[in-house]
């Protein structure tokens, strides 16, 4: 397990990179909710709104309103509220399909039927970022998934900064330091030192979280110490565009002249 593990790091930073450099002004530090479980937006979203800030919800419409392991998702007269408070909304796959395990194929298949669902439930939003379910991507669903949008997430549990790669930015899962709030911090003061931009993501936020989200306090106590330390916090599209991130102000992702096959082969003998 240890060595796949190690092969779908590998495979997923090596391959299909869209190369971006971070150079920002100030520090950029982002708020992300995976799978937007109803309370990351009733709860995460209004202690970002009590600060004037908002968040990104990755958002798989396939699986509205039902009870998953992360907590009951959100309903389709939550995006009102969504929008109004200046959240953005991104994609997560219309199925919340695993990014290692699913065919290339019903992968894309599903990034297609999220963005039509949307287009029907609040007619001419958009997506425009991405955070990959559950794992990693296999390359050429990499390679794909890179053409539908501004920028594509991961995890890694770090920031980015200086040679950044728009087709799998970095993210600090703020679950897995739930119980160790100096890591955070400690990871709040590189990003400021550094220049750079921190994505942090989490999925439920409650008095009784799952394994997969963190309680309120414990988001309120990363977003006061985020502002402390003079970052500018964005939504991930809002960043994207201080960033001056390529792309930005067209309604699609400019076309890769990556050929699939011949950049995974260069990738293999490297």
């Amino acid at each position: 397990m240890r060595l796949q593990g190690y092969y779908r790091r590998r495979a997923g930073s090596l391959v299909f990179r869209r190369p971006f450099l971070i150079n920002a002004r100030r520090p950029l530090i982002s708020f992300t909710f995976d799978d937007f479980p109803q309370s990351a937006l009733l709860m995460g979203g209004a202690i970002l709104n009590r600060f004037g800030l908002a968040g990104t919800y990755y958002a798989s419409l396939g699986v509205l309103g039902s009870e998953t392991p992360s907590g009951k998702i959100f309903v389709a007269s939550d995006l009102t509220m969504l929008f109004e408070k200046g959240h953005e909304l991104g994609c997560h796959t219309f199925s919340h399909c695993d990014s290692w395990d699913t065919e290339t194929s019903v992968f894309e298949n599903s990034l297609i039927e999220n963005r039509a669902a949307l287009s029907r439930l609040v007619p001419g939003a958009e997506f425009r970022s991405f955070s990959y379910p559950i794992s990693l991507p296999r390359p050429r669903t990499k390679a794909k998934t890179a053409d539908y949008f501004l920028s594509c997430r991961g995890g890694g549990q770090t920031l980015n900064v200086g040679n950044a790669d728009l087709n799998q930015l970095s993210a600090y899962f703020l679950e897995k330091s739930r119980d160790n709030i100096q890591a955070v911090k400690n990871l709040i003061d590189r990003n400021r030192q550094a220049c750079g931009w921190l994505i942090f993501a989490t999925h439920d936020i409650s008095d009784t979280p799952t394994p997969f989200g963190c309680t309120p306090a414990f988001l309120e106590s990363v977003v006061q110490y985020a502002i402390s330390s003079g970052a500018l916090i964005l939504p991930v599209a809002k960043a994207l565009e201080v960033l001056g991130a390529p792309g930005y102000h067209s309604h699609s992702v400019p076309p890769r002249n990556l050929d699939p096959e011949t950049e995974l082969s260069r990738s293999q003998r490297s």
